[in-house]
């Protein structure tokens, strides 16, 4: 119990409501900063008062890829509400999840716009047909979170018990210590991506999955870990299926990463769909 009580007071401090408003007004003056930077970069790069050759990317040719960079900034705090949430419930992180899967749709067309087309048939460019496939991409994943949202909150009410209070336990102690692994992960990214643009000038095009990859990596074994976890607080059959087909969609969302294009993006609405569908099952189940 004194160990417990530890864990829930560095919980406290580290996730404190001070920490979460100053964490939320950090990020939204690097998104705003980092927005005008990236505007005026596009501005000196058009009327070439800047030669910005080296960078050779497509996010500095119109305006519009500048909400590029603060829905960046936005993403890396979701990441951390998701590590925040984690010890609520394992409904509320993957709910989290596909919010930010969401969001780097919506950031993704972003990316997309100045590549399209208007000259051509669209059904003939690729770029175009990409766009398309975003678009409608985003507004099916939309519906789902709202299905899961609703979904979520028919859930059964559970009776506080010692068991239930030592596995939150557990997972506010998962949630401290994935913090300063977010950080690392975040400085890594950002050094890899300066590296493969102004040394190597080897950068992958793709910036989509930069951070995220290895994030989305490292929740599919925080998953798992939670799941070992809670094989010690419950025997429910119904809970471990649910929490087992929550890993399984995390993986898929994790897989869409690795693709491009029309498979991508129905490789995340497939994971979406299993999470919704184990949790319709379940919570037929626990009505019973």
């Amino acid at each position: 119990m004194k160990v417990q009580k530890q864990i829930e007071n560095l919980f406290s401090i580290v996730f404190s409501e001070n920490v979460i408003r100053r964490v939320e007004k950090y990020i939204l003056y690097l998104a705003s900063v980092g927005f005008v930077i990236h505007l005026s970069l596009i501005f000196l790069n058009n009327y070439n008062l800047v030669d910005l050759s080296i960078i050779n990317s497509n996010l500095l040719s119109n305006p519009i890829s500048a909400l590029y960079t603060p829905f960046s900034f936005i993403l890396v705090y979701e990441a951390f509400l998701l590590i925040y949430y984690i010890p609520r419930s394992f409904t509320t992180a993957v709910g989290k999840q596909y919010e930010i899967i969401s969001l780097i749709v919506i950031r993704k067309i972003f990316g997309d716009i100045p590549l399209i087309d208007l000259n051509e048939n669209w059904i003939e460019n690729s770029d175009n047909l990409q766009l398309i496939y975003d678009l409608l991409g985003i507004l099916i994943i939309f519906f789902l979170i709202y299905l899961f949202r609703k979904t979520k909150d028919n859930l059964p009410v559970k009776s506080v018990s010692e068991k239930l209070d030592r596995f939150i336990a557990s997972k506010k102690l998962v949630s401290v210590i994935l913090l300063p692994i977010l950080v690392v992960i975040c400085i890594i990214s950002l050094f890899s991506w300066y590296n493969g643009v102004f040394i190597t000038n080897s950068f992958d095009e793709n910036l989509n999955y930069l951070f995220f990859n290895e994030f989305f990596s490292l929740l599919i074994l925080v998953d798992v870990f939670i799941l070992l976890l809670s094989f010690q607080y419950t025997e429910r059959y119904s809970q471990l299926i649910r929490n087992t087909g929550f890993i399984i969609s995390t993986i898929l969302l994790r897989l869409s990463f690795a693709v491009s294009g029309l498979t991508s993006i129905l490789l995340i609405i497939s994971g979406i769909v299993f999470g919704l569908l184990i949790l319709l099952i379940y919570n037929a189940i626990e009505k019973e």
